[in-house]
């Protein structure tokens, strides 16, 4: 009903509105007015000094957002290849700043300088090859350096030798989840299809792969500081995106393929939480959360959980209603940390077998039950026999 309202009065105002504007064009009849829809000196003069004005708001409203906003964008890499990735984004937002604030202003000026006058008229010529040779030569000369610095970069971050020491896990996306499968002691992820998909397998791993046997499957990602991590990812139902911020990693989980990334995390957990600008940025957090905890109780409501920094894994497709929430919390430890934590936990082909052994007791208790009635069934049968013979036996005699 209030959509409806905010719907008929904008449309009675756009009515009254053009019922002015009538009205205004009455009022002019008889006056003197140019006609010619030709544009003077004067409008020209505005006109110029409107896109000088215009020109300033862009600059301003830059300058405004570096250092309104400026802060937000990600510090401190976590992976080694993170300074690599950041250098090729510096870079290039350097370019881009400095080629705007130039073309930008010969832009306005030019079309300030050279406005309209009634005594001056526009020259006209249909090309110049020196002014094309400049527009197109340096631009291609710098997009090449940047294409070149880019194809190095990737190369040295997508680089896994066979022969390097790396620690081989599976990330496997779904809606709306994220699942981690790790390699075991061999460090060979078993084959894996979705058609294997049943009952505690959910991520389809082959168990019948030798390979198979010593995997293990966990709900939140451990990886060591320090280690290479070679991360191998699939996707059950539609196009996901592993997306690890803090570590500059990020690829897509195509269906029906595997993709993968690698890198080396440089900071663990703790570590990353003492540093200066995350103390920072996790206090200013925590003074947003108590106002606004403050307001809730006033109203009612339940407080907010102060916030502690975590490295996660997100999705960065939009992959259905729930993708938003699609995120998995990743831990770095220390190698002790790490080997520590993957000691502890059971390999799928257990959860396999501890899952079957526990269906077996309640079958064999279904058994049993069938067995005692059928026995309790017998034995009233035989005590009915029983007495209707001793019955017929008194009525013959």
């Amino acid at each position: 009903m209030t959509s409806l309202l905010v719907i008929i009065v904008l449309v009675l105002l756009a009515v009254a509105l053009w019922q002015l504007t009538k009205i205004f064009d009455l009022t002019q009849v008889g006056s003197s007015s140019d006609d010619s829809q030709v544009a003077s000196d004067n409008d020209n003069n505005i006109q110029g000094y409107v896109m000088f004005g215009f020109l300033a708001f862009i600059y301003i409203f830059t300058i405004y957002g570096l250092l309104k906003w400026g802060g937000l964008a990600l510090h401190t890499p976590a992976s080694e290849h993170g300074l690599l990735v950041d250098n090729l984004m510096n870079i290039t937002w350097v370019l881009i700043f400095v080629v705007q604030f130039i073309t930008q202003g010969l832009l306005y000026w030019f079309s300030f300088k050279n406005r309209g006058h009634k005594d001056k008229k526009a020259l006209f010529f249909a090309d110049s090859n020196k002014l094309e040779a400049i527009w197109s030569i340096i631009p291609s000369v710098v997009l090449a350096c940047l294409i070149l610095y880019g194809l190095y970069a990737w190369n040295n971050i997508m680089f896994v030798d066979k022969d390097e020491d790396v620690i081989e896990i599976e990330l496997y996306a779904q809606q709306f989840k994220w699942t981690a499968r790790y390699a075991g002691q061999d460090n060979v992820l078993g084959k894996a299809n979705v058609r294997l998909i049943e009952g505690i397998n959910t991520l389809g791993v082959d168990m019948s792969d030798p390979n198979a046997q010593d995997d293990i499957i966990v709900s939140e990602l451990h990886i060591p500081k320090g280690k290479k991590i070679h991360f191998k990812m699939r996707s059950q139902d539609v196009l996901h995106s592993a997306y690890m911020p803090h570590f500059r990693a990020q690829m897509n989980c195509v269906p029906g393929m595997v993709t993968e990334f690698a890198f080396i995390p440089t900071y663990t957990t703790a570590e990353y939480r003492e540093l200066p600008f995350m103390v920072e940025k996790v206090s200013n957090i925590n003074k947003l959360r108590s106002e606004k905890s403050t307001e809730l109780v006033a109203k009612g409501g339940t407080a907010l959980d102060p916030y502690t920094f975590d490295y996660l894994l997100l999705c960065n497709k939009i992959c259905g209603a729930s993708h938003y929430n699609m995120q998995m919390k990743v831990v770095v430890d220390t190698p002790e940390d790490y080997k520590k934590w993957l000691s502890e936990k059971t390999t799928l082909a257990q959860d396999i077998k501890a899952a079957a052994a526990a269906e077996k007791p309640a079958e064999g208790a279904g058994a049993t039950t069938d067995s005692v009635s059928t026995i309790a069934k017998d034995t009233v049968k035989a005590v009915i026999d029983t007495v209707k013979a001793a019955v017929a036996k008194v009525a013959m005699k």
